[in-house]
């Protein structure tokens, strides 16, 4: 008999099939060393490439949506699995082995949920790599997680009602906010790894010009422009780079 499902770990994707495969093939290592029973999910978004085929034959289990919206696919990838604990990652993030496996040690220590520090593979355009520094130092001293990998227990993230689908980005802003309000968050030292591609794609210098509008935006509570797809192009937009994580 297969013992039930330790923790579950949630992989949104859209026309991922330059990465997934990596993705997965890196999760699975790592959780199969942990050694607890685990479910791996990737929610295919819509996607019109071979992302669901590489993600099965890498060893996930693909879930089908038709939401393109990323708060949306990773409630429905929380919805799609049964473990107690919950792990989000993002297709273009590799997650070392130590995050993971503090991550589910402060979950059994009682924390509702967290995240980590982020690091990206390479360099993308200067004026983005000068923007992204500064705006972590905001972020750490927050202490609030990255979307790119998020844990949470799944009865504090069921009773927030997950990631809040009114937003196209900055959810984990509010499911941070949300779950601090209900107990201890867990902020990892240690980095995950994700990509730059965005910066990288040759929209660096319009990318950090639109985020930088977006938090002058935010700062002053004006939150409409997050809650449309068409404003944020570049993050819904697809383009981006057709590669690998580097993680030489």
């Amino acid at each position: 008999m297969t013992a039930a499902p330790h923790y579950a770990i949630v992989v949104p994707a859209w026309n991922e099939e330059a990465i997934i495969g990596q993705t997965v093939g890196q999760l699975r290592t790592i959780a199969e060393n942990l050694g607890r029973p685990y479910e791996l999910v990737v929610v295919d978004d819509a996607s019109s490439d071979r992302t669901a085929e590489i993600a099965t034959a890498a060893g996930a289990r693909v879930v089908r949506v038709e939401k393109r919206q990323i708060a949306a696919v990773r409630n429905a990838g929380a919805r799609a699995t049964t473990a107690p604990s919950l792990v989000f990652c993002d297709a273009d993030t590799w997650i070392p082995e130590t995050v993971l496996r503090h991550a589910l040690l402060e979950l059994d220590r009682g924390a509702v949920g967290g995240g980590a520090r982020v690091a990206f593979d390479g360099k993308g355009h200067a004026f983005a790599e000068a923007f992204f520094e500064a705006f972590k130092v905001l972020w750490y001293s927050q202490e609030l997680a990255a979307g790119c990998f998020v844990f949470a227990r799944r009865d504090a993230f069921e009773a927030v009602g997950g990631f809040d689908e009114q937003w196209f980005a900055g959810e984990e802003y509010w499911l941070s906010k949300a779950l601090k309000e209900r107990g201890r968050f867990a902020f990892l030292r240690e980095e995950v790894v994700s990509s730059a591609r965005k910066q990288r794609s040759g929209a660096g210098a319009r990318m950090m010009f639109t985020l930088m509008g977006l938090t002058v935006l935010f700062a002053f509570g004006r939150t409409k422009p997050l809650q449309s797809r068409q404003k944020l192009g570049f993050w819904y937009d697809g383009k981006r780079e057709g590669k690998p994580i580097d993680l030489g």
